[in-house]
């Protein structure tokens, strides 16, 4: 199953507007490189489980 985070569902000043989706280890990947690059956090394993508690399902816009 396809995995996504949305920037829209975290507390955040910038109004951020990014969605990643994809398998889960990319999405984390991606999560993370845009979590320190844009939003100035430090990459941790902290960091890394938010995010991947933060990931939804993603739902198929085909059948």
């Amino acid at each position: 199953m396809r995995k996504k985070i949305d920037c829209r569902d975290q507390p955040s000043e910038m109004n951020c507007t990014l969605v990643i989706a994809g398998e889960e280890e990319e999405v984390l990947r991606a999560a993370t490189e845009h979590a320190v690059s844009v939003h100035g956090h430090q990459d941790s394993p902290e960091l890394r489980e938010q995010i991947r508690t933060a990931m939804k399902n993603e739902v198929p816009q085909h059948a």
